[in-house]
């Protein structure tokens, strides 16, 4: 969805940027928090602001 690594959404997870709920080992992002998340990084490209994420907007 974001075409970027396993390891930056990792990242992002434990930075607390990109919530998400654990099940045993593995991390599971809830869809409306995933669309929020990219809704965010547009917005913040958008407006030429640098939030950390590493995620820009194409289109």
């Amino acid at each position: 969805m974001c075409r970027v690594s396993r390891m930056t959404v990792y990242r992002w997870v434990h930075a607390g940027d990109l919530p998400a709920v654990r099940f045993g080992k593995s991390f599971r992002v809830p869809q409306d928090a995933a669309t929020a998340f990219m809704e965010r990084a547009a917005l913040s490209s958008e407006l030429g602001e640098d939030d950390g994420t590493g995620v820009t907007a194409v289109g």
